[in-house]
């Protein structure tokens, strides 16, 4: 798999390949998520490819204090073949050389598969909650 960033010509396979993967939701326009991604910070923006065809992605912020990762996502019929993994050793790299000292991610607690493979990572819960407010409505 060929890791490279972003370009407007994927915007189309990145949101399939979000929808095939279930990261999308009604209150998440993925168009304006891209468009803000690509307006600050574009190079944290990761594709993965293989044979011309996107099959992954991988969003990732870094704000001077954390790092962030959003938008991790494999294509089913790719899974299980380390580009998870890959796609991670790439945003931590990205983040590391931005001087990041640690990556939080959100990820669905009811997720469990997704749980295991960044525990495999070596990640660890936190003891925090994660709170959230709308500020500007998608839909």
């Amino acid at each position: 798999m060929e890791i490279r960033p972003f370009e407007e010509a994927d915007r189309r396979a990145v949101i399939e390949l979000w929808q095939v993967c279930g990261l999308t939701r009604p209150w998440n326009d993925p168009y304006r998520d891209i468009s803000r991604k690509l307006a600050i910070q574009p190079e944290l923006f990761f594709i993965g490819e293989v044979d011309g065809k996107v099959v992954a992605s991988a969003m990732a912020g870094y704000d001077g204090h954390r790092g962030s990762v959003f938008y991790l996502a494999v294509s089913p019929d790719y899974q299980r073949r380390g580009y998870g993994k890959l796609m991670m050793d790439r945003v931590e790299g990205a983040l590391k050389a931005m001087g990041c000292p640690k990556l939080n991610i959100v990820v669905r607690s009811s997720n469990e598969q997704v749980l295991k493979f960044y525990s495999h990572l070596g990640y660890a819960l936190d003891d925090v909650v994660c709170l959230g407010k709308r500020l500007i409505p998608d839909t």
